[in-house]
């Protein structure tokens, strides 16, 4: 059993920065690929970025591609997500997640574990 708890949202001007942190607890944590997605009001959730297991491969949407930066210390049972030039358009709450598969194409899909979310306001 893994629980995941987010934390480092806030409220940034366009073009600043963020860090999340997402804090993991359970011994397997450190064995499973863990993503980050967001939902905005009225959207569905979506696919933001992902990290293997190992932290040697790491995958990204394009919308966020080149801004933000996964990261994870499996020693420490934690993982983040460095947001750069953030826009209005990244305006979500933020899920830590954990336990999902990665494809060949490099797909993460969400797994079981999830946290319960932080808020991210970019303000224009």
């Amino acid at each position: 059993q893994v629980q995941l708890v987010e934390s480092g949202g806030g409220l940034v001007q366009a073009g600043g920065s963020l860090r999340l942190s997402c804090a993991a607890s359970g011994r397997t944590f450190s064995s499973y690929a863990m993503g980050w997605f967001r939902q905005a009001p009225g959207k569905e959730r979506e696919f933001v970025a992902a990290i293997s297991w190992s932290g040697a491969s790491t995958y990204y949407a394009d919308s966020v591609k080149g801004r933000f930066t996964i990261s994870r210390d499996n020693a420490k049972n934690s993982g983040n997500l460095q947001m750069n030039s953030l826009r209005p358009e990244d305006t979500a709450v933020y899920y830590c997640n954990a336990g999902g598969p990665v494809s060949s194409s490099g797909t993460y899909s969400p797994g079981k574990y999830w946290g319960q979310g932080t808020q991210v306001t970019v303000s224009s």
